[in-house]
């Protein structure tokens, strides 16, 4: 069997040009770039799922793989993946970013520990909540639907075309979803533990001799978890809104609508 160079190029590209768009995606999305995984098991994970997707892929462009213009295609199929991949961190920052302000505001911000998804020191009470999202996020196939994502993006924006400027700023902007998102998930028990704050206030004006911080930590504790317990089922639909968003805002970009 005879093989031209051209044949050999195409062969070589129809792999290698998905595998950096599919890696950049997997080192950088929710479950599949955590901190835990160790970087081989990605690395075999995008190698695998390149070879299951390439031959439904569409064609890809025929370059030369030590051609100056190869890296500039490298770079573009990296971007591509990373966006995809950090614009579903966002969701998971947006999570974060709701514990964080309930765990202040009862008095549990000074409980940290290391957060496996990141690898960075999150209060305790953020970390329940990203296990929470993580696994409602696993139950409702929200993998497969990045791997369709991903699959997809081909279609949408084939290799050998950039994102547009107007895209990424369009992301920057979205990134507004980490404050939006996590006021939306800790506003109910921000509001009520600031009524709690204020009635103690109010008993501190009334009866100063009355050690407030005495009483008023364990109460404010107790009845912060209780808000957790209540508002916890509200929780999951907004994850699952931001995390819809973010698959909207994915093609989006990619497609290049504002």
């Amino acid at each position: 069997m005879n093989f031209t160079g051209a044949e050999i190029t195409a062969w070589v590209g129809s792999f290698l040009w998905p595998l950096f768009r599919i890696a950049g995606a997997v080192m950088a999305a929710p479950v599949f770039g955590a901190r835990t995984i160790p970087r081989r098991i990605r690395l075999v994970f995008a190698l695998l799922l390149t070879m299951m997707v390439a031959p439904a892929l569409p064609a890809v462009p025929v370059v030369d793989i030590f051609n100056p213009l190869s890296l500039l295609i490298v770079a573009q199929q990296l971007l591509i993946g990373v966006v995809m991949g950090f614009t579903l961190q966002l969701v998971m920052s947006a999570v974060i970013t709701g514990g964080q302000a309930i765990a202040l505001q009862m008095g549990l911000g000074f409980s940290l520990m290391v957060d496996p998804q990141n690898g960075v020191q999150v209060p305790v009470l953020s970390q329940f909540y990203i296990m929470l999202v993580l696994l409602v996020y696993l139950s409702l196939n929200g993998h497969l639907v990045l791997i369709q994502v991903i699959v997809d993006s081909f279609t949408i924006l084939p290799i050998g075309h950039s994102l547009l400027p107007e895209s990424l700023w369009q992301l920057v902007n979205w990134a507004g979803l980490i404050f939006s998102g996590g006021v939306a998930i800790a506003l109910p028990a921000i509001a009520s533990l600031l009524i709690i704050n204020i009635a103690f206030g109010v008993m501190t004006r009334a009866a100063p001799q009355l050690n407030i911080f005495a009483i008023g930590f364990p109460i404010t504790l107790s009845l912060g978890f209780a808000l957790v317990l209540f508002t916890l089922p509200s929780v999951i639909p907004h994850a699952n809104s931001m995390f819809n968003e973010a698959y909207h805002l994915i093609k989006q970009l990619l497609a290049g609508v504002p």
